[in-house]
């Protein structure tokens, strides 16, 4: 059973990676996120989160590790894929469900970001033309490899 799903919401963990080796193909690399899709109702003032939940989100890419780097903790994004209905047995052999999110596409949103740093096709970070804007307080930005 799947559902198409776009949600947005909060990184509440650091990212997991995982790879795993199909020889003699190329390993299949998996990224896990948990994440707490809110729901915001504007109020006077701000925001209030009008029941939101946790799920968990996997993301099956040949670029899974890069992307591991960029994601952060509180970070917002934006998910679109399908929610999957998982079962399983735990270690008392009782059966257990849970809904996941299989994202096709991970946006990071704006939100609490310092600065963005583009890289030149060749994979090198783009050098610093003075186009890079940089708002609010400096904060240490993870460089990609």
């Amino acid at each position: 059973m799947s559902t198409f799903f776009v949600g947005e919401g909060n990184i509440g963990s650091a990212p997991e990676y995982q790879e795993f080796n199909t020889q003699p193909d190329e390993p299949r690399r998996l990224l896990r996120l948990n994440v707490y899709f809110d729901n915001p109702v504007p109020r006077e003032g701000g925001f209030e989160d009008r029941g939101g939940y946790w799920a968990p989100v996997e993301l099956w890419h040949r670029d899974a590790e890069h992307w591991s780097t960029l994601f952060q903790k509180g970070m917002r994004i934006l998910v679109e894929g399908r929610t999957v209905k998982d079962e399983w047995e735990d270690s008392d052999d009782n059966a257990r469900v849970t809904f996941k999110v299989e994202a096709r596409r991970i946006g990071i949103l704006p939100h609490r970001l310092a600065s963005v740093t583009m890289r030149e096709k060749g994979g090198e970070p783009a050098k610093d033309d003075g186009a890079t804007r940089k708002r609010g307080a400096s904060k240490t930005t993870r460089k990609p490899k």
